[in-house]
């Protein structure tokens, strides 16, 4: 897919941010790199309304996802899957109940940044394997820590996972509920972890030094007052002197349109990873759930779920100053990408 000038664009330098400063945003240089494609599989159960425990479906879907690289030396990476469901139709996230684990081969990750180089593995943690738990096993995030593998994931209760080696999973329970929270996240930094999720309008952060003990909840971005939707999928990052609040939006008006995967991300920047309230994006980026992320020469990347291909798909980034334009726009009256013609299979 070429990209018409960049498809991360910066959009504006905001009244918190002197003259004299100057922020880096990040820009995709070239092309959407088509690494992962799900293969037909067996739901594991227990039914949906429409989908059947052992019956095989040949096409799925991706979602929500983070990529990491194991001590192994291979590549991973970890998300929301089902078998996929046409446009238009009702609950479009039915079955969201494991996750997919897709592995490259053992290198480096520019060896195996081609197209259909992440290969399926049998799908982790589905209801049979975390007993007493919820169905629901939405945006899995993995870090690793204290000699072995943490994974989170929503909808609240946040629970989590642990492995010593990114195949075998063991369920650990709930850590805390948040109303409608989900899409976790973390960032560690200077011996702290901060979590950050999504509830309804609104980012929440919570901290630890353990990841099993958290704080409670600070909101840390909502929505302006009469904007519809939410924002999806945050992410934050620690580069450049400050902090890069990355997150999805939704919006009910494109859903309705059947636009269920909709690519339309901002970032934010803040020198405090605590409050990035009434502040505008420094830059948008046409990345369903976009995850970034350095490979071993400390190279930067983008990860984008479904857009514009099916499964996962890649592009390098790179950070360059950020141009104020005319206009301040909020993030509701960006125009959306057409993802006409967008889904395609590898």
């Amino acid at each position: 897919m070429k990209h018409p000038f960049t498809l991360l664009t910066a959009i504006l330098l905001g009244s918190w941010c002197s003259a004299a400063e100057t922020t880096l945003v990040p820009v995709i240089q070239g092309e959407w790199i088509h690494v992962y494609q799900p293969q037909p599989d067996t739901f594991p159960g227990p039914d949906s309304p429409r989908f059947k425990t052992g019956k095989r479906y040949d096409d799925w879907q991706v979602n929500d996802h983070c990529i990491l690289k194991g001590q192994d030396q291979r590549w991973h990476a970890f998300g929301i899957t089902h078998p996929a469901i046409p446009g238009h139709e009702p609950n479009p996230h039915e079955g969201e109940w494991m996750s997919f684990h897709a592995v490259a081969d053992k290198g480096t990750f520019k060896e195996h940044a081609k197209p259909g180089a992440w290969k399926d593995h049998p799908k982790i943690l589905p209801p049979s394997a975390r007993p007493g738990e919820i169905k629901e096993n939405h945006a899995p995030f993995t870090v690793f820590h204290d000699g072995q593998y943490w994974m989170f994931y929503g909808k609240s209760p946040i629970r989590y996972a642990t492995s010593p080696d990114l195949w075998k999973w063991t369920s650990r329970g709930e850590l805390f509920h948040h109303p409608d929270g989900r899409d976790p996240h973390i960032l560690s930094h200077d011996g702290r972890f901060y979590m950050s999720y999504t509830s309804q309008q609104s980012v929440f952060i919570r901290t630890s030094t353990d990841l099993k003990n958290w704080s409670e909840p600070t909101m840390i971005y909502s929505l302006p007052a009469g904007e519809s939707g939410g924002p999806e999928s945050p992410s934050i990052l620690a580069r450049h002197g400050g902090f890069y609040l990355i997150w999805c939006r939704w919006d009910p008006k494109l859903s309705k349109k059947g636009l269920t995967y909709q690519d339309r991300s901002f970032v934010f920047f803040s020198k405090t990873p605590m409050d990035f309230k009434n502040r505008q994006p420094v830059a948008e980026i046409q990345s369903h759930a976009p995850e970034l992320f350095q490979d071993e020469d400390g190279d930067w990347w983008i990860s984008s779920a479904e857009r514009p291909h099916r499964g996962v798909s890649i592009a390098p980034v790179k950070w360059q100053p950020m141009t104020a334009p005319a206009d301040v726009l909020s993030p509701a009256t960006l125009q959306p990408t057409s993802a006409a013609s967008k889904l395609k299979k590898l």
